[in-house]
């Protein structure tokens, strides 16, 4: 694993044979043939190669990421300017007597340590918690219909973890402070092989990708940092909303530390049913049943809204089921602000039961109707 402590002195892009400027898949093209070329699995027995091996995936474990290489270069170019020693001290730094002290015998942390991130320079000295995204949070939320069609304002409690307030998300306890690991060098990453070609970058197994090493724990937090907190919030769920959908809510998730983000809820909403009305985008849909003479011989009928007064639709004559009428503005809310339509689909009803005087009416349509089969046009279409 590298040390940040030691870029310095180390030319990545020379190990890796490519140009201070080159491309993120030229560094990539280069690390795989060199790896290839050195892998241990390839040069049993051969020391140099395996060598040749841990410095090339030691290169690329910096250069092969963009936030490493960029801290890399500008360690680099500081070190470049101090490369000859600093002024007055002949070609050493001051007070080193004779020729001087050069940057070898100088400990780069104590320069730099202060600069990318506190190090982990001589004595342990304390290192400020890496900053910590505040983790993704999911919930989920039962609204009415109509609630799901205008839009709500709901409140919402929150269980997550967030900085100990005991020892203010630095894990120890109070009056102690973390040590910078001696495995990652304060860095939270290590390299290994996972017994292919290709060198892996995951979090260190020591610290577990903090950087630091707790030797006194928090009696709250046991070490962690971070203790359950609870929360009630306000979420706003858009109108519109579908039965099922999650919304995501930017920064109302956990709290981070160290002035790290706040990460996200991921919102779940369930909708009830109602028993009239349906959603069909913005519009919302309803059924409505009509008589078979209201059908037959035309007719206005009164049909309810979702959150306003009836809407007359007419019915022109010979309706058959199933035919739909919109009825404009009668419908949801629109992301715009506007409203969307209803659609009233028709449901001509056939009575189960009939009087005397409904049976004879409808026993004079049958003979008025005659012979005429409504079902011929079908087996026509099938013969030809």
């Amino acid at each position: 694993m590298s040390n940040p402590s030691d870029w310095a002195t180390k030319d990545y892009y020379k190990t890796l044979g490519v140009k201070k400027d080159a491309s993120a898949a030229d560094i990539k093209k280069a690390y795989r043939k060199l790896a290839r070329d050195n892998h241990p699995d390839s040069h049993p027995g051969d020391t140099a190669a395996e060598e040749r091996f841990k410095e090339v995936s030691e290169a690329y474990s910096v250069l092969g990421s963009a936030e490493k290489r960029k801290e890399y270069d500008e360690q680099r170019s500081l070190f470049g300017q101090f490369k000859g020693g600093f002024p007055g001290g002949g070609g050493g730094f001051p007070g080193g007597g004779g020729g001087g002290t050069t940057m070898n015998d100088f400990d780069l942390s104590d320069l730099l340590g202060g600069i990318f991130g506190g190090g982990g320079g001589r004595g342990g000295r304390r290192r400020q918690p890496q900053p910590r995204r505040g983790e993704d949070l999911e919930s989920e939320a039962t609204i009415t219909f109509q609630q799901s069609v205008d839009g709500a304002t709901l409140p919402l409690r929150l269980t997550s973890d967030e900085a100990c307030p005991t020892c203010h998300g630095t894990g120890a306890e109070p009056g102690t402070v973390p040590k910078v690991c001696p495995k990652c060098q304060g860095s939270g990453m290590q390299t290994g092989t996972s017994g292919g070609v290709f060198a892996m970058t995951e979090p260190c197994s020591q610290c577990r990708g903090r950087g630091l090493i707790v030797e006194h724990p928090c009696a709250t937090c046991s070490g962690s940092g971070r203790a359950p907190s609870s929360r009630t919030i306000q979420v706003k769920v858009p109108a519109g909303v579908k039965d099922g959908q999650r919304i995501k809510l930017k920064g109302k998730g956990g709290k981070g530390d160290a002035g790290a983000p706040n990460g996200d809820l991921f919102l779940v909403v369930h909708v009830e049913q109602h028993p009239l009305f349906g959603r069909k985008g913005s519009d919302l849909t309803i059924t409505v049943p009509v008589a078979f003479d209201e059908a037959a011989l035309g007719a206005q009928i009164s049909v309810p809204t979702l959150d306003g007064p009836p809407v007359k639709i007419k019915v022109p004559a010979g309706t058959p089921t199933g035919r739909t009428f919109r009825a404009r503005g009668k419908g949801g809310t629109t992301k715009s602000g506007e409203r969307g339509d209803l659609l009233v689909t028709i449901e001509v009803q056939v009575p189960r039961e009939l009087s005397e005087e409904q049976r004879a009416a409808v026993e004079s349509y049958r003979v008025a109707r005659g012979s005429e089969d409504p079902r011929a046009k079908l087996f026509d279409a099938v013969k030809g």
